[in-house]
């Protein structure tokens, strides 16, 4: 049975334990993560199916992976393809100025919320948003994701048509979340047409330069 919410719904316990784990598998698969793929084992068996079964999935796979097949496999996944990049606001905006902005508004959320980041992360890593979500403020969190619903839904598919194990995370991650809308679904369509927009020439930055993309984007770079 699916257990997706509405929009407006307030998020459930289920989903902030969803949100974590995902956070934790979609970071660089080093001696760390490694030592906490049997407690996320535990904590996927007590979630839903829709979300437990694609979650225990990438916790068997990188446990039976050798660690350096493990390392190769992710640096490949999220360094060399520029469709799978895991930063949410690349995928509307790509390294533009307007990305500036967008930047901004998920470093407001996070402050409004008590959090600082760390100054060597981008702000719209998912799986930073996953873990704000998580153990920061869900329903900003959730909000987030959903006002860059298309942008997780673009690097789903991307996962998938990589043959990624981790498209099954990002499935876990949408079933958090509403249907696509319509709307939406367009944009995903346009945007894997298109792919990210080039910059505008001749316009000024609209944020702060330390808000503006520092990744060259032939190379999107995976949450480490």
């Amino acid at each position: 049975m699916s257990r997706r919410r509405a929009a407006g719904d307030t998020p459930e316990p289920w989903m902030s334990a969803t949100w974590q784990a995902a956070s934790l598998l979609l970071g660089y698969p080093d001696d760390e993560l490694r030592e906490q793929l049997p407690l996320l084992r535990s904590v996927t068996d007590r979630l839903p199916d829709d979300v437990a079964r694609p979650l225990a999935a990438v916790v068997a796979h990188l446990t039976s992976t050798p660690a350096p097949e493990a390392a190769a496999a992710y640096v490949e996944t999220f360094d060399h393809r520029r469709r799978c990049c895991p930063y949410l606001t690349y995928h509307a905006y790509g390294d533009t100025r307007k990305r500036g902005m967008a930047l901004l508004r998920f470093k407001q959320e996070y402050t409004a919320a008590g959090l600082r980041l760390s100054d060597d992360e981008l702000p719209d890593h998912l799986a930073v948003v996953l873990e704000f979500a998580a153990l920061g403020d869900a329903v900003r969190g959730r909000q987030l994701m959903l006002d860059h619903r298309a942008g997780v839904e673009l690097l789903r598919l991307a996962l998938e048509d990589a043959g990624s194990v981790y498209a099954e995370v990002l499935s876990a991650v949408c079933a958090t979340l509403p249907e696509l809308p319509s709307q939406d679904r367009e944009t995903v369509l346009r945007l894997a047409a298109e792919g990210p927009p080039a910059e505008e020439v001749g316009l000024q930055p609209f944020a702060p330069p330390e808000y503006m993309p520092q990744t060259a984007p032939e190379k999107t770079g995976g949450r480490r």
